[in-house]
């Protein structure tokens, strides 16, 4: 039986723009580092997630990556961005 958050999370990426899609991951990122990061930092290019951040907020988020990923994965389901840079 399929749950209903699996079919609603069909509709979720076409819902979303970029904006939104910017805003969970920024969300997801202050939550797992406790650090505040603004919008305007953050590109998805090519699924591709780049952080204009100072380098040693990068490091934490890239010790913290997995976390990160596997509750973007829960938001974004099957279209999660591949990496962090």
């Amino acid at each position: 039986m399929i749950e209903i958050k699996d079919l609603l999370s069909r509709f979720n990426n076409l819902l979303l723009g970029e904006e939104g899609k910017k805003e969970i991951i920024r969300k997801t990122i202050s939550e797992v580092i406790n650090i505040e990061i603004k919008s305007q930092e953050i590109e998805i290019k090519n699924n591709i997630i780049y952080l204009n951040i100072k380098p040693i907020y990068k490091n934490e988020i890239l010790l913290k990556q997995n976390q990160i990923f596997s509750k973007l994965e829960e938001s974004f389901g099957k279209k999660t961005p591949t990496a962090l840079f």
